[in-house]
This record gives C-alpha cells, structure tokens and sequence, in this order.
C-alpha cells in the first residue's frame, strides 16, 4: 500500500480516503492556528493602543482650540509666532524627521520612540488633568497607552534589553511648569504645553499606525 490515501483496492481506497480526508484538513487547520495566532494577538494589541492614542490626540486637539478660541486675535498670532521659533522638550527624543524615514524605521523602534513619547508626559500632564470632566482622563489613559505599548515591544523585540540610552527615559519635559510665572509668561507656557502634547500625540499615532500597518503584508502601508 502506497499509504492511507492511496489507490490500492478500489473499495478500500475510496473507504480510507474518506476517512483521511477529516484528518488532513484538521490538522491543516491546527497547523494555521498555530501560526496566526501571534500574529492576531499582536494585531489585536496594536488595534487597542491606536484606538487610544487616537482618543487622545482628539482630546489634545481640542484642548488647544477650546484655548486658542479663549485668547484675543492678537494673543493667538504673537504665541503662534512664538512657538513656531521654539521646540518641544520631547523634541530631544530622536525620531523620524519625515515620513520617508518613519516607512523606513523598523516596528521595534517605532514603538520604542512611541514609548519614550507617552512616557515623557506622565508628568506634565498633570497640569492637562484640571477643569472638565475629559482633562481628568489624560493622566491614566497615558499610562495605559504606555503598557500598551510595553507590551507590544515585548512581543515584538527579540533581545530583553529594550532601551540603551537612559537619558531619553528620564526626560521630564516643563520640568518647572509649576513655578510662579508672570501672567504673559503662564499664558506662553500653556500653550506650549497644549500645542507640543497635541504635537507628540499625533507623533506616536502616526508611528503605531504605521506599525500595526506592517503587520499586514497586503496593506498598503503608505503615509
């Protein structure tokens, strides 16, 4: 007998064909699951941590309109001018500097500098937590986008050892937010504070879409 499926004896081949056939397609089946199931739950991860770092980019678009329409003309043009000629304290965490080069970066390191992001405004999102009912949930929403995002680097990296450069993790970005400032100075400071975590959020909404993008080889991947 050539094996269970084959042609010797009419009856008796037909008989034990029929019976392999089950089997072959049960074990074809168990032998894909195995495969994709990483791939789902990654999928998976990743598809809640955009959701949320999506929630919170809208939440910091609409904390800078609702404070931008609160200011006079005059006031929105001179601190827009302002800004445009400062940077964000994030801005020393080293990104991509376009979306050539976010395509190009590796998922790894993608979620890495999504990580040190959210991470780098656990504190100055403190002074986002006061007022209406929204501004109390940036705080706690950070921290889950971030172990979010730990876990997906977990399942992701290939070597334990996750971050070489300490300086970036202890970046506390408007370290001395709280310090008494003169009313123009506060007014400056507050939106710096909202322009760069509406800035930043879009930053790692774009690095975790693209991301979770890879994941899907027929996906066209384009920014």
């Amino acid at each position: 007998m050539s094996g269970c499926c084959g042609n010797s004896g009419d009856a008796a081949a037909a008989h034990l064909s029929h019976l392999c056939l089950p089997a072959i397609f049960l074990l074809s089946v168990m032998c894909l699951g195995a495969s994709s199931q990483p791939i789902t739950d990654s999928q998976r991860l990743f598809s809640i941590a955009v959701s949320r770092v999506q929630h919170l980019h809208l939440l910091a678009q609409r904390f800078f309109s609702e404070f931008e329409s609160s200011l006079q003309t005059e006031e929105q043009r001179q601190l827009n001018k302002i800004f445009l000629q400062d940077f964000c304290n994030s801005d020393y965490i080293i990104s991509p500097i376009d979306k050539h080069e976010t395509q190009r970066s590796s998922v790894l390191k993608l979620l890495s500098i999504s990580y040190r992001l959210v991470e780098s405004w656990e504190f100055p999102s403190r002074s986002l937590s006061g007022g209406s009912g929204p501004r109390t949930q940036i705080s706690p929403k950070l921290t889950e986008l971030k172990l979010g995002i730990m876990l997906l680097i977990k399942a992701n990296q290939d070597v334990p050892e996750i971050f070489t450069d300490t300086s970036t993790l202890q970046l506390a970005p408007y370290g001395n937010y709280y310090q008494s400032l003169e009313a123009d100075e506060s007014l400056r400071r507050t939106y710096e504070l909202l322009a760069c975590f509406k800035k930043d959020m879009h930053k790692v909404e774009t690095y975790l879409t693209v991301a979770k993008c890879r994941l899907s080889p027929e996906a066209n991947c384009t920014l």
